[in-house]
């Protein structure tokens, strides 16, 4: 059973009808890929950047088996409020997904989409909304190496 974090709902995401950003269990595959960029897209659009940001077998040199994810209770309303945030600085629709649990090699842990008319501001605002998403939003990451070893990333 899926699992999403906070109940409130969230920001307009620069007029787009329906809030999908949330943090969940849930596995971002290609349908919640389409969700976001749907929510983001519009006749006037010219351009729909998605970002997927995927667990990578190594890092640092290190082989990586596994990443587990923690999330605050909050964390929904705070991704909410980076998408609202960057929608407002940008003028653009944003959206954001973003994965906890435990994640396999492989597995999308964020999508994050923006519109635009033009293809700069859709990648320039895509961009914002990745950064500020890994800066502001309460997930902690765990990597788990393949010599048995884990540490968490960015505490």
């Amino acid at each position: 059973m899926s699992e999403t974090q906070g109940e409130s709902p969230g920001a307009a995401q620069g007029g787009a009808s329906e809030d999908v950003s949330r943090v969940t269990t849930d596995v971002l595959d290609d349908a919640v890929s389409r969700a976001v960029e749907d929510a983001v897209a519009g006749p006037e659009c010219g351009a729909v950047v998605t970002f997927r940001g995927v667990v990578r077998d190594v890092d640092g040199g290190r082989g990586v088996t596994r990443l587990d994810y923690e999330a605050h209770p909050d964390a929904t309303a705070v991704i909410r409020r980076c998408v609202a945030g960057v929608a407002a600085e940008t003028g653009l629709r944003v959206a954001a997904v973003h994965r906890y649990g435990t994640l396999g090699i492989g597995d999308v842990a964020l999508v994050a989409s923006a519109a635009a008319g033009h293809r700069r501001e859709a990648f320039e605002a895509c961009s914002l909304l990745v950064e500020r998403i890994k800066a502001e939003v309460p997930i902690w990451k765990r990597q788990h190496f393949d010599d048995g070893v884990s540490e968490w990333v960015g505490l």
